[in-house]
């Protein structure tokens, strides 16, 4: 086969069903950035342990996402892969693994996330030391800060280069800390993280719970932010994976104009959701995209796209698409 760019690929092999959804999502991703718009691309599952930094980070970088609204375990997982990268342990055959075999990894420190063992003391107690430092001279100087603020002072001050194990190009928060790119990360407090932190505020090492920002904070940001960029532009919404990740930033619009009443609210310009998990009662990746209309989230016009693949083939796909355009 003649070698080809990855968007004349697609182009040419993807044609019908997801395939096809993939191809006519990517191409109303880049409609939309040609308009004018800017993209919120939205991160479940364990998109930062399968290293999606080394496609999104680019992505950042040429300006082709404007805010992140992520889970705190792929927040904090993109710094663990930057710092300990090479401790990782990778189990292809994990479909195979036994409970004895969980187990033996559990007395090694090793977190499985699928395929991929998070060492515990090279990852995250090593990411635990240098934020706890920064928690607690938050703390003694009175201020309060979002968690994404408090690592993206890790990554600015360098503190923790001395460990990084790959290239910091290919993270994708180390691109977004360089941009100061908007971030909301709900539901912080069940990562790692937000464990540690909370275990350091029961034994009273942190005194003051408050220091770091919570989720109704990160609500009034986020409002804030899509009221001051759709004054004159148009905002798409990028949802990889289900979850708190993508039902919370989605919400903004209708608590702007059904709870604060606010007239001529601009709905999302463009929706596009990858997932592995059929939409329906109860499902993990929520409402359809016409669903949403009812909600007064999107348009009956609004260009809606799901692609119903896995994400960790799917979203570096698209991104390869979009930044070849």
């Amino acid at each position: 086969m003649k070698a080809t760019s990855v968007s004349q690929f697609i182009h040419v092999h993807y044609r019908h069903f997801n395939a096809a959804s993939l191809r006519d999502a990517s191409k109303g991703y880049m409609s939309h950035l040609d308009r004018g718009g800017q993209m919120l691309v939205t991160l479940a599952g364990a998109m930062s342990t399968a290293e999606l930094g080394l496609s999104l980070s680019e992505m950042i970088r040429r300006d082709k996402v404007h805010a992140i609204c992520c889970t705190g375990a792929n927040l904090e997982e993109d710094v663990f892969n930057l710092v300990a990268h090479n401790h990782y342990e990778r189990i292809p055959h994990y479909r195979e693994l036994s409970a004895h075999d969980e187990q033996s990894l559990l007395k090694r420190h090793l977190n499985r996330v699928t395929d991929t063992c998070i060492p515990e003391e090279e990852a995250m107690r090593r990411v635990e030391r240098a934020v706890f430092e920064e928690w607690a001279l938050a703390e003694r100087r009175g201020e309060r800060r979002f968690p994404h603020e408090f690592l993206y002072r890790l990554l600015r001050q360098e503190t923790l280069k001395a460990h990084y194990q790959i290239d910091p190009q290919d993270s994708w928060l180390y691109a977004a800390a360089e941009k100061d790119l908007p971030m909301f990360v709900p539901g912080w407090e069940d990562s790692t993280l937000g464990n540690i932190y909370a275990a350091h505020c029961m034994t009273k090492k942190l005194r003051n719970v408050h220091t770091v920002r919570t989720g109704v904070e990160y609500m009034m940001e986020l409002a804030e932010w899509y009221g001051r960029v759709t004054a004159t532009q148009s905002i798409g919404f990028f949802q990889v994976g289900g979850g708190i990740a993508g039902d919370f930033p989605i919400c903004v619009v209708p608590m702007l104009s059904q709870d604060l009443r606010k007239e001529n609210v601009a709905l999302w310009g463009y929706f596009c959701q990858i997932s592995d998990s059929t939409t329906s009662y109860g499902s993990y990746s929520g409402a359809v995209p016409n669903e949403k209309i009812t909600w007064g989230k999107l348009g009956a016009e609004t260009p809606k796209f799901i692609i119903e693949s896995d994400a960790t083939i799917v979203a570096p796909l698209m991104f390869a698409y979009v930044l070849e355009w």
